[in-house]
């Protein structure tokens, strides 16, 4: 009997879907055997000169494979393990090393150009004990390969294991650019939410973090120089993010290999200024919002003044001086022109000028985008302004974000840009919650139905490009617009939904829906034992029966 359970057991290591990673990485080699970690298991820094960060992000690798206590999701939770593991050689030491020339700091990797980021890294687990290496050219590399060592271990009657020993991996993304936004104007975000949000992007390689900060219904940024706007436009005094609080954040992204784009849109989207600076909004508050505005309140920066553009360009150069990246958001999307027919001064400067509204359009991102590019920041846009507004006056480094339907990534890609998929198609976290104004009791949300992960995750990045084409794809990102979203749903609405994109952007194009539920399934289960409030994606019957679940099963 003992020799039948002995060969049921090594048939079960053989053949078990036990891997866990997310994302996928580009080699990915297991073996069948099981292997624990000692309870003396460190983790040694070959490194001259070591970041702080790199230093801090060893501590957390080391706390989260002593707390995370996850069971593989199989029945029995990892039971039928049990024999093999107990008698398992044990593992004392991982070893990181950089195979590259420097050594800066994980944030200051992570905060440089896309083109200059370097995530690739390579994992070694011998099945025998022996030492584990991770070697990458960059610190941020040596990051990424913590990321994916932590997720090789399950947890079974104080055990910390694998089943698929040995392990090799040699890895990097498809794409430089995996985000995900946020907007914090719709409601606000306590920071500490902000924070749990870049914990969980960092587990699956997410390395952006754009961060709608302001829109027309509440401005709660603090910036130096312009505080009398958060002043009168924050929902509270206590409803800001004061300039500490940023560089708490962004510092809290970067050693997490986070870059924190903020975006500020203009002219559009920007009533609330009204409250400090009435002489540059124009259409402020005007009804019925619908005529003036996409949502409540109307009113959009008097950009045809060249004192609005120079205001603008303040305000915008003083914001992005809070950041560390290389990025700054200027928006630019669902410009309303009938606020700006009924606005006298914009249409006595019109006239006068002879210029038509996109002409002053284009002077004024002239000023705007000049201030950001002096300070050393590469400008994003909506889409809308290279298709909608045919403005001239962008850089050809400028970043394209493609959001009103993946339909429009073709003709962005034939005007040269460089662009980022976030299509409200397949990416808006918000799409099939019904509408949110009010008096409508018939109404869907405008981008319905409910973008499921699946739904991402089968998205093809370069379908319809020419091979020149394909090469302006940087990557792309989900986004979450927060009418009705706050603190109270902010994990459920995005986890793991939001790791779909983030597999897409980094394994590339053309993973198995079937094949990927069990590992998310993993994602989620895992930031749950992390305090993110992951959602369940099946019934838990489905979670540890990989398969059976399936329509066709």
């Amino acid at each position: 009997m003992t020799r039948i359970l002995a060969l049921f057991l090594a048939v079960s290591l053989t053949v078990a879907p036990a891997s866990a990673v997310w994302p996928l990485p580009q080699s990915f080699q297991t073996g069948s055997s099981a292997l624990r970690l000692s309870p003396r298991f460190d983790i040694q820094l070959s490194v001259n000169h070591a970041s702080q960060d790199l230093r801090d992000a060893v501590s957390r690798t080391k706390f989260h494979l002593k707390n995370d206590k996850l069971g593989r999701l199989v029945v029995g939770r990892g039971s039928s393990d049990e024999q093999a593991v107990a008698s398992a050689p044990t593992l004392a030491l991982l070893t990181l090393s950089l195979t590259g020339p420097g050594s800066e700091s994980i944030a200051t990797e992570a905060q440089k150009l896309l083109g200059e980021r370097d995530e690739a890294y390579a994992l070694s687990i011998p099945s025998d004990g022996s030492t584990a290496t991770i070697t990458a050219n960059s610190t941020l590399g040596l990051y990424r390969g913590l990321t994916t060592f932590e997720q090789l271990w399950y947890h079974y009657n104080g055990h910390t294991y694998t089943i698929q020993a040995p392990i090799e991996v040699e890895d990097f993304p498809a794409y430089p650019y995996r985000g995900l936004m946020l907007d914090t104007a719709r409601n606000y975000f306590p920071v500490d939410d902000i924070k749990r949000t870049l914990d969980a992007m960092s587990m699956v390689k997410i390395n952006t973090f754009h961060w709608h900060v302001v829109d027309s219904q509440s401005f709660p940024l603090q910036i130096p120089g312009f505080e009398n706007i958060s002043a009168a436009g924050a929902y509270a005094s206590s409803s800001v993010y004061s300039a500490a609080n940023v560089r708490d954040i962004v510092s809290y992204a970067g050693a997490r290999g986070i870059d924190v784009i903020m975006e500020i849109d203009t002219p559009g989207h920007t009533s609330v200024i009204s409250k400090a600076y009435p002489e540059h909004i124009a259409c402020p508050e005007s009804t019925p919002w619908a005529t003036y505005a996409n949502e409540p309140p109307a009113g959009q920066l008097r950009f045809v003044q060249p004192e609005t553009a120079e205001f603008a360009a303040n305000l915008l150069g003083a914001a992005a001086a809070l950041t560390s990246s290389a990025y700054f958001n200027t928006g630019g999307d669902e410009l309303n022109t009938a606020c700006y027919e009924q606005d006298e001064p914009t249409t006595a400067i019109l006239n006068q000028t002879g210029l038509t509204l996109y002409d002053a359009l284009d002077n004024f991102t002239a000023t705007t985008h000049k201030r950001l590019i002096d300070s050393g920041k590469t400008p994003i846009v909506w889409e809308e302004m290279v298709l909608n507004y045919n403005v001239t006056s962008l850089s050809n480094e400028t970043l394209v974000l493609v959001w009103i339907s993946s339909n429009n990534v073709a003709a962005v890609a034939q005007k040269g840009y460089k662009l980022i998929h976030a299509a409200s198609d397949y990416f808006y976290l918000d799409c099939g919650a019904g509408a949110w104004v009010g008096d409508f009791p018939q109404g869907n949300s405008w981008c319905d139905p409910f973008k499921s992960w699946q739904k991402s995750y089968t998205f093809d990045p370069v379908s319809g490009l020419t091979e020149t084409e394909k090469t302006l794809v940087q990557g792309g990102q989900h986004l979450l617009w927060t009418e009705q979203s706050g603190p109270e749903n902010l994990d459920s609405i995005v986890w793991p939904r939001a790791a779909s994109s983030a597999e897409l952007f980094w394994s590339g194009p053309g993973g198995n829906v079937s094949a990927a539920l069990p590992r998310l399934h993993n994602v989620a289960y895992r930031m749950r034992t992390r305090g993110v409030k992951a959602i369940s994606l099946q019934p838990e019957w489905c979670a540890i029966r990989p398969g059976v679940c399936d329509l066709t099963a």
